[in-house]
């Protein structure tokens, strides 16, 4: 295979992806770590196998069996919650809670330490301002009790409250022990004193109804973001700020709708995926599918972009996540495609805009949690899709051709079709997982939490004997990982969740609902208005937050206008896949530079075309509502 690639495999980057910027926690080395996480470290990793365990044990139970265990899916509920808890604690310490850096990064150093003072203060006082309403959510939830097992829901709630407790307790150490006094002092004052002058004003705040949410939703939220608060804690900000000093709402209802956005069964599949992805990576399954599409298609023309597009696309299919793609993908490709005379920003940018062409592909994580958060069939956005990124696949690789218009083809040899042969026998259970997932889906044989565990345990098995790389002491760490990267994700999705809540009934979705329905073009003026703003929120927000932030209200506009669900949703992911990888603000571009190799200056000039690329694909998918549904 290195006569056809041309270069050796580059190893993997093992740096953390998300600490692009200054960490505004900066963990301890892994020797330093107490006794108290690694026991935390332990319990989320036994949660998120016996997740995963049950799961298929239910699978089993009601396909083969015919008998489902109707206790399973509380137990299981129950166990989801804590994971995603102690996954947030954890990932706090590991400094791997989404936030956005660029802009404390370009501040001088001494500034930057006296932002990352306020920071850490707010971010503490948002977890002290949670703690009373947590704790009354777990005493009227003593009242409740499941139906099968008739266990107290206070037991499973009370996650949230060790939660909150336990990532207070994280930051306030890392704050003692990584910036001065003095800055945190300042820090402290200040977000004391906006809360006071806040709370000095509510009576004049409560007269002027909308418009708080411009203060508190937007004014606070985005003065969080651009201070690198966390993502999550910026919702969570502004919520707070909002309900408790112009509405007489209680907080309670904030932590009751976080439970609600974490809870769903249908997101237990998220860390089951982010596990796959873990096990992908671990055992070169992904490895293998490169190294069989550069055997067929290296030797030509552009060959080794195709291969580049065609691998993020079959792989993405696998892990569900787009730094495991980009990660796989890119060390085995770009040593031959540089001598082949593509420059490095070149080679950068098809890997971003690539990664954000196969988001669509199942098992997208970004779709379960939208089909989950707007109640579109997941189903349904599986099928569609693999087609809709087809239709973003054929735009890339039509610009790639061109580009390599002048390609040094000079040594490439087209791999002996015995050597292509074995390679597909290596590469075909790791080919054959795709497709089972979306089978097993659109199928209806099995939901996508149950497909998910399915997928793992075939990988799992599959992975260890045929390409080798798994033990124990990786299974656990794989597991350690799925808890903390569930966590950041689960609980943007909580604090999305209180906060759209909040800005529903503030009355402004009914304004904004008549504003978009009556602009002039209806249905093609609301598809332009939402392609640019989940590009500009797509850049700010991570992708993610942007969708769980804006499907709750952006939804049912879109089905008053007759527009068709998974149709809005393959327009939706698509246009926030292009903001993720614009630069100079979207996160996924400086991912996509660190796996890369690359300087984000020397990417940012070979950027746009692709970009240019993917909006032209976005607004064919967009105005043609076949494209989307074709495959329901």
């Amino acid at each position: 295979m290195s006569d056809i690639l041309k270069g050796a495999v580059l190893p993997a980057p093992t740096e953390p992806l998300d600490a692009l910027a200054s960490p505004l926690l900066a963990p301890e080395s892994t020797a330093a770590r107490p006794m108290w996480l690694k026991a935390l470290e332990a319990v989320a990793a036994l949660l998120g196998a016996s997740i995963t365990l049950l799961l298929f044990t239910g699978v089993l139970s009601r396909y083969i069996l015919s008998s489902p265990i109707v206790w399973l899916d509380e137990v299981v509920s129950l166990q989801f919650l804590w994971l995603a808890m102690i996954g947030s604690v954890i990932a706090v310490y590991r400094n791997e809670h989404l936030r956005l850096g660029v802009f404390v990064d370009m501040l001088p150093e001494k500034l930057r330490e006296y932002v990352h003072g306020f920071a850490l203060m707010a971010m503490a006082a948002v977890l002290i301002a949670l703690i009373p309403p947590a704790l009354e959510y777990v005493q009227e939830e003593w009242h409740i009790t499941t139906p099968a097992m008739e266990i107290r829901n206070s037991f499973r709630v009370s996650a949230l409250l060790f939660g909150i407790v336990g990532m207070l307790a994280m930051v306030l150490g890392f704050a003692g022990r990584t910036v001065r006094m003095q800055p945190l002092i300042l820090g402290a004052v200040l977000v004391a004193i906006v809360a006071a002058t806040c709370w000095g004003l509510s009576p004049q705040l409560a007269k002027l109804g909308t418009v708080n949410v411009l203060i508190f939703m937007v004014g606070f939220v985005a003065l969080s973001l651009l201070s690198g608060v966390p993502i999550a804690f910026c919702f969570a900000a502004g919520t707070i700020s909002y309900l408790a000093f112009s509405s007489q709402v209680p907080l309670m209802v904030v932590i009751g709708r976080m439970d609600e956005g974490i809870s769903s069964l249908v997101l237990i599949s998220v860390p089951i995926f982010v596990l796959l992805g873990c096990v992908l990576d671990a055992t070169g399954m992904g490895k293998a599918i490169v190294d069989f599409l550069a055997s067929l298609l290296g030797h030509v023309k552009a060959g080794m972009s195709y291969v580049l597009l065609g691998s993020l696309f079959i792989v993405s299919g696998i892990s569900g996540s787009k730094v495991s793609d980009m990660a796989t993908v890119a060390p085995a490709l770009f040593p031959e495609m540089k001598r082949r005379g593509q420059k490095q920003g070149d080679m950068v940018a098809l890997l971003a805009t690539g990664a954000a062409m196969a988001d669509t592909v199942p098992p997208s994580i970004v779709l379960i949690v939208l089909g989950a958060v707007a109640g579109v069939s997941i189903a349904g956005l599986f099928n569609a899709g693999f087609v809709v990124a087809m239709v973003l696949l054929t735009t890339l690789m039509v610009l790639a051709r061109w580009k390599a218009r002048h390609e040094d083809m000079r040594g490439a040899k087209r791999a002996p079709m015995n050597l292509v042969g074995k390679l597909l026998l290596v590469a075909g259970p790791a080919l054959v997982l795709p497709f089972l997932i979306r089978s097993l889906v659109g199928e209806g044989i099995a939901t996508a939490t149950e497909v998910s565990t399915v997928a793992v345990l075939y990988a799992m098995v599959v992975g260890h004997l045929m390409y080798g790389g798994l033990n124990a002491r990786k299974i656990y760490h794989m597991l350690v990982d799925t808890a903390a990267l569930s966590g950041t994700v689960l609980l943007v999705l909580g604090a999305a969740s209180a906060m759209a809540w909040a800005i529903t009934q503030s009355g402004v979705v009914q304004q904004l609902s008549h504003a978009l329905t009556t602009l002039p073009g209806g249905v093609f003026a609301f598809m332009a208005v939402t392609i640019l703003v989940f590009v500009v929120l797509g850049c700010l927000l991570e992708g993610l937050p942007a969708v769980l932030l804006l499907a709750p209200i952006m939804f049912p506009i879109a089905k008053t206008l007759g527009i068709h669900d998974v149709h809005y949703a393959m327009v939706v992911v698509c246009a926030m896949n292009v903001g993720l990888m614009m630069p100079p603000v979207g996160i996924g571009f400086y991912i996509a530079c660190k796996i890369g190799g690359a300087k984000p200056d020397e990417v940012i000039g070979a950027i746009w075309s692709y970009l240019v690329a993917l909006i032209v694909g976005v607004i064919v998918i967009a105005a043609v509502p076949w494209i989307s549904t074709v495959a329901l």
